[in-house]
């Protein structure tokens, strides 16, 4: 009985893929990017709302311990919620005496500013939660702030060339081209008192620019709101 050859094709050139075949793919590709981003871009956006609110309420937890020792809420700057001088006032200050100007020290030593500049900067003589008299009637400043992350403080020149430290949120803008300051990424904290949509206390915010649309985080409603016309 005579044996039965197998026979095998020669070896050829590998299979490419067709043009109609790339093209399938291109466009499968596409469709689930399509769906993809959106969902990025939302969840991105929780992501940046979440840690604003969060930094908010580190903000309030902070303030409620000022009144608790104070009676009071640190006052504001009246004439720029931009600018409020809450670093020093939740921080603690000391008054530092020299053979020069005056100048305050916030209690951990991370910023100073001349005691006559205090007024040109906030439009306050000098600060509430200052370490100040003798014996008895002495006052110890606290720091209501202990463990900030230092991406939550920014060193910013004012038009009237006093440097000052200022409370910002750490996620920036976050769209580079959000500025309220004229500078990329710093976006500062907002803070009012009294409030005028909390009259009995404080007025809280941040504004969050993300993909062109305006999200405000705030004290006075539970939800982000769109588009809000504030700086």
């Amino acid at each position: 009985m005579k044996a039965v050859k197998s026979y095998c094709p020669p070896p050829g050139r590998p299979r490419a893929f067709t043009l109609i075949e790339l093209l399938v793919v291109i466009s499968i590709i596409g469709v689930l990017a399509a769906f993809t981003i959106p969902v990025l871009k939302t969840l991105k956006r929780q992501q940046y709302i979440r840690v604003a609110r969060a930094e908010l309420d580190q903000l309030a937890t902070a303030l409620e311990n000022y009144k608790g020792q104070y009676g009071v809420y640190p006052p504001a700057n009246a004439a720029d919620p931009l600018m409020p001088q809450l670093y020093y006032e939740l921080s603690g200050t000391i008054m530092v005496t020299t053979n020069g100007p005056d100048y305050f020290k916030t209690l951990d030593g991370s910023a100073t500013i001349p005691a006559a500049s205090v007024n040109t900067a906030y439009g306050v003589g000098g600060f509430v939660n200052c370490t100040h008299g003798v014996a008895e009637d002495a006052i110890t400043a606290r720091n209501f702030l202990p463990g900030l992350k230092p991406s939550r403080v920014n060193y910013y020149v004012t038009n009237n060339l006093v440097q000052t430290a200022i409370l910002v949120t750490s996620v920036g803008g976050p769209d580079d081209a959000y500025k309220p300051l004229s500078a990329s990424g710093l976006n500062p904290v907002r803070y009012a008192y009294p409030g005028t949509n909390n009259p009995n206390s404080y007025d809280l915010w941040v504004q969050l620019v993300i993909n062109g649309r305006t999200n405000l985080i705030c004290n006075w409603n539970g939800q982000v709101q769109l588009n809000v016309p504030l700086p």
